[in-house]
């Protein structure tokens, strides 16, 4: 263990926050033994504000039509290969009816940027739909990049939460990452409307993306340290064969499930998944994560016929077992490491 890198994950916990330079210290030097430290830590202080609960949010996967040319995902635009579907607003309700019975109180609606068709107000009439057939239970919407206007419009119809991945808080990592036509300050002024607009904000990283340094990393955490947002997604880099990006090394999980633990030392409160893509880096990927300081577990409650279809990345998990098979595995599993899930909202404390 690097006495250093121990000195400054204590820091981390005394003061929640560290210097860029810190932060550069860290993810240049940390081993195993640090890892193991800071997991300790992060494990000991989400268990003090949440206990062993784990909440859990379906994901209804509705469209894999995006507009967008990330180089990364699967879903990218120029994906000839990707089989394109889109689900109707009664199989969007549809899911989540199913999922309330196995009792998901989250309903996560995500899809590509496929505004042409999910416009802002059909979008804003399945919110009000899913609300009025379970008042008890909270909405968070992953769209992309809505103007203020229209997410403004989502939130009056009673959208909760916006997940938004800022991917980097590195302006030329950003662009490394996406097409000339996408804009850093775009994605960033979102992420500050959706504050401003009273929704529980999620941000987050792709551990490991192509061109990612120890001082990306740091950008990362200091841009955590001052928006403070309620969740954040953090998952390691993985390619697909139908991107620019198809040779490029998967993320390290060991790093992955490091950053857990430093943004839950960080943010105690803070509402941190056990991502699908740790998942399907690693067989007990979320436990893992939930050892390391995650408390949300986001399983999928799409369709069956499509969840093969939404590939943002090679090897997804969990494309063939149905909604019940999915909670009750995950239940299994939680238990297995001492945690139970919590039939519950589970809203930012």
């Amino acid at each position: 263990m690097s006495k250093q890198v121990r000195s400054l994950i204590d820091k981390l916990d005394r003061d929640k926050t560290l210097s860029k330079a810190e932060w550069v210290t860290v993810f240049d030097n940390w081993d195993e033994d640090d890892r193991a430290y800071a997991a300790g830590l992060a494990r000991e202080i989400s268990q003090s504000v949440f206990g062993n609960k784990i909440y859990i949010r379906g994901i209804v996967e509705f469209s894999n039509v995006c507009k967008n040319d990330c180089l990364y995902c699967g879903i990218r635009r120029s994906n000839t290969n990707a089989q394109r579907y889109r689900l109707t607003d009664e199989e969007i309700l549809h899911c989540c009816d199913e999922g309330y019975e196995y009792g998901f109180r989250t309903f996560v609606l995500q899809s590509g940027e496929d505004y042409a068709v999910y416009t802002p107000e059909r979008m804003a009439g399945i919110v009000r739909s899913i609300k009025a057939a379970h008042p008890d239970c909270a909405v968070t919407l992953s769209l992309g990049e809505l103007e203020r206007d229209a997410l403004a419009l989502l939130r009056e119809a009673g959208a909760d939460r916006y997940l938004l991945r800022h991917e980097t808080a590195d302006k030329e990592h950003y662009q490394k990452l996406h097409p000339a036509g996408m804009s850093f300050e775009h994605r960033m002024n979102c992420l500050h409307d959706l504050k401003d607009l009273g929704y529980q904000t999620g941000a987050g990283i792709m551990v490991g993306s192509p061109y990612q340094t120890g001082e990306c990393l740091a950008e990362d955490m200091l841009f955590f340290a001052e928006f403070r947002p309620e969740m954040i997604g953090i998952g390691p880099f993985l390619p697909h064969k139908d991107t620019p990006f198809r040779d490029m090394p998967k993320g390290s999980c060991e790093l992955t499930l490091l950053l857990l633990s430093l943004c839950r030392i960080m943010l105690p409160d803070l509402l941190l998944p056990a991502t699908t893509a740790l998942g399907t880096i690693r067989p007990d990927g979320r436990e893992q994560g939930v050892l390391h300081g995650a408390n949300v577990i986001m399983p999928n409650l799409s369709p069956s016929a499509v969840r093969k279809k939404y590939l943002l990345y090679d090897n997804k998990i969990c494309t063939e077992d149905s909604t019940g098979e999915c909670r009750f595995c995950l239940q299994n599993r939680m238990k297995s490491i001492g945690y139970e899930i919590e039939i519950t909202r589970g809203d930012h404390r």
